[in-house]
């Protein structure tokens, strides 16, 4: 087959799409999840949370992080953002444009079909004056002496400081603004009276009082501070007490934007920007209410229609049928997939090798605990037992690290070898090793897995975990585990990919491979489903495989900066992503090897950091039963026609079928095919 030349004339921008602008365009499908008709409205409601919460992080994290770079030296800042201030204007202007969307559906859409049926969440120009007596008097009992206040501030004095994440009302009175922080630990939504289906938002609730106190308007901001934790001199000193200096600066990193009502007047904008040290550029004009995400808390009692079916986590068949799951996995591989199998299979796993009198040692990353979490307390019966644990524990896992040091402070106590993240490197893999010793000699155990052990998340995050006593992959774990405990330098892998000493070179040649069949005039492709795909070396290798001939077929769910479809380009490539019910979180790498095709899950995206920067374990899949499962689920969402947006070369997001039924999507496929499965075992 005749190879394409790629077309050198595309300038860089048009072959890469920005991450940042990538990630707004993901939470756009998420806007479209909460505007989906055919989803039950509660469903919808879930949905308008989400988009709130992320663009909540976005600024915390991304629009901060470009905030930072635009302070750098010049030449170290091309190399991570050309221009910095153009991007954040594109960044301001799509950020502008969603918001609208959202409030427009959320407002004349979302709460009128929540008054339908019998759900009021009352506006300010509804308040009759029984509602206003009630909310005078709700202010006196309980906001009152909660609502924290940054009053008669002067314009000359020293500036004023605001929370991340805090929602404020600002009014103006003789040229100064007072400042009032709504009460965070309060419901966001009062319910009129017990029995009564009638709402406030709070923040209406609160202004009133405040109006008739001060006798002006007040408008609501909420300001975004950056949230990553940017430790000094990260590559020395002890990195877990410098986490755990630096998890306060949340509230009080440097300034990355502010959220205001659109409708503040310009006498109120002329006195916040001093007072805030900030400009317009810092300023996204939204809606009246602020930090939505406090919709997860609106706890309406439905009936079944307005909620989605529930998917009850299925009791896997392969492993239910055994008294000792260690029995089952050394007969061969087993693979869960959750939510739709429970990860009740993991803590049994976690709780057997506890108790097991076999079982010498159990060593486990931890990447994201719950507070509550059921395998940290499996790892504490183990050390009552007598066994050896060992624990790493990334620290610097965003927003989870305060649950993360507690987990690692409570099981040292108990004894365990408890091991903190390395500066400069995260250890982001899904991985657990169990070595045992019975009459026959020596047994180990194994579990690669492309989510975090937590039990919470393992509910609504779709992964794959593998459970496995192949000793080809359970000795590569162990040297995982050694490298980890600083006994070795580099590993020895001949099975397993981790990261960064193979994932990224075994991953281009295999695209190589690929190359090479098409060239040779024999089929080549490439299935990969992922959470990102950004690093440029991997999306050029994709590009010079799709003008070989090598058909292409891709899954992102998030951040994609490879651009489909482009004429001399990328026209063998095509991409789709799932935004649906679960979040799709497993990570699959598919390759065509001349028939014989190769299979590898584990915790890797395609990402610059995940390929340099981090600790991740991938392995091959070598059981046939497991590969068929893993194979069998991606086919069906490739082939989705429910859920699958097409991700063209400008990320239009158009939906790539349209089935009226909800429960036609792959999601709901997944879970009968799995169900039936069980079933026949």
């Amino acid at each position: 087959m005749r190879m394409t030349k790629i077309n050198t004339k595309i300038k860089s921008k048009y072959k890469y799409f920005n991450r940042d602008l990538s990630w707004l365009r993901f939470n756009h499908r998420v806007l479209q999840e909460m505007m989906d008709t055919r989803n039950p409205l509660f469903e919808r409601l879930k949905f308008a949370a989400i988009f709130s919460s992320n663009l909540d992080e976005f600024f915390e994290v991304r629009v901060s992080e470009i905030r930072r770079i635009k302070n750098l030296d010049k030449k170290l800042r091309k190399k991570l953002i050309t221009k910095p201030n153009k991007l954040l204007k594109k960044i301001k202007k799509l950020i502008n444009e969603l918001e609208k969307e959202y409030n427009c559906s959320l407002f004349n859409e979302l709460l009128p079909e929540l008054r339908k049926i019998g759900f009021n969440i009352l506006k300010p120009e509804e308040f009759d004056s029984n509602v206003e007596l009630f909310c005078y008097n709700y202010y006196e009992e309980h906001i009152k002496s909660k609502l924290k206040s940054q009053s008669k501030f002067k314009i000359e004095e020293d500036r004023l400081f605001v929370k991340s994440g805090q929602v404020y009302l600002i009014g103006k009175v003789d040229e100064r603004l007072y400042f009032y922080e709504l009460p965070s630990d309060h419901k966001r939504f009062i319910q009129l009276s017990p029995g009564v289906d009638s709402y406030l938002f709070l923040d209406d609730l609160v202004k009133l009082n405040l109006q008739r106190i001060h006798n002006t308007v007040f408008y609501s901001m909420k300001a975004s501070r950056d949230a990553d934790l940017h430790i000094q001199d990260e590559y020395s000193g002890n990195l877990k007490e410098k986490i755990e200096n630096s998890l306060t600066n949340r509230d009080t990193g440097q300034f990355s934007t502010a959220m205001i009502d659109k409708e503040m007047p310009l006498s109120y904008l002329d006195l916040l920007f001093p007072t805030l040290n900030i400009t317009g550029t810092d300023i996204i004009f939204g809606g009246r209410y602020h930090k939505l995400r406090d919709l997860f808390s609106l706890d309406l009692p439905g009936t079944s229609q307005h909620n989605m079916e529930t998917l009850k986590p299925l009791r896997s068949s392969s492993l239910a049928c055994y008294s000792c799951i260690l029995e089952a996995i050394k007969e061969k591989d087993r693979l869960l997939y959750y939510p739709y199998e429970s990860f009740e299979e993991v803590v049994r796993f976690v709780l057997e090798a506890a108790e097991h009198p076999t079982v010498n040692a159990i060593n486990m990353t931890l990447y994201r605990v719950s507070k509550t979490s059921a395998i940290a307390k499996a790892l504490l019966q183990a050390l009552k037992n007598g066994k050896k644990v060992c624990v790493f524990i990334e620290t610097k896992a965003r927003f989870d690290e305060s649950n993360n040091l507690y987990w690692g402070e409570t099981l040292t106590k108990a004894g365990a070898t408890v091991i903190y993240s390395y500066p400069g490197i995260k250890v982001h893999s899904k991985i657990m090793y169990i070595s045992a010793k019975d009459s026959k000699g020596p047994q180990e155990y194994g579990y690669i897995g492309t989510g975090n052990f937590n039990e919470k998340t393992s509910k609504i995050y779709t992964d794959y975990g593998l459970l496995t006593a192949n000793k080809k992959i359970t000795t590569e774990l162990g040297q995982v585990f050694q490298l980890l405990e600083r006994k070795i330098i580099v590993p020895k892998l001949k099975l397993l990919l981790v990261a960064p000493f193979n994932v990224r070179s075994t991953i281009s040649e295999l695209i190589r491979n690929e190359i090479s069949y098409a060239k040779h005039g024999r089929a080549a492709y490439l299935t990969f489903k992922m959470n990102s795909l950004q690093d440029r070396k991997i999306i050029k290798a994709l590009y010079k495989a799709s003008n070989a001939g090598v058909k292409i077929k891709l899954l992102v769910r998030g951040i994609c900066c490879l651009r489909p479809g482009v004429k001399g380009l990328s026209e063998n490539i095509e991409v789709l992503s799932i935004i649906d019910r679960f979040l799709e979180h497993g990570r699959v790498y598919i390759f065509g090897n001349n028939g014989k095709e190769k299979m590898y899950i584990g915790s890797a995206d395609m990402m610059t950091r995940n390929l340099n920067n981090r600790i991740e374990v991938m392995t091959p899949i070598l059981d046939g039963d497991v590969y068929d499962k893993i194979k069998s689920t991606l086919e069906m969402q490739l082939r989705d026609e429910t859920k699958a947006r097409i991700i063209d070369h400008e990320q239009s997001n158009e939906y790539a079928s349209e089935n009226e039924d909800y429960k036609s999507s792959s999601q709901h496929k997944i879970y009968a095919y799995l169900q039936d499965e069980n079933n026949t075992k």
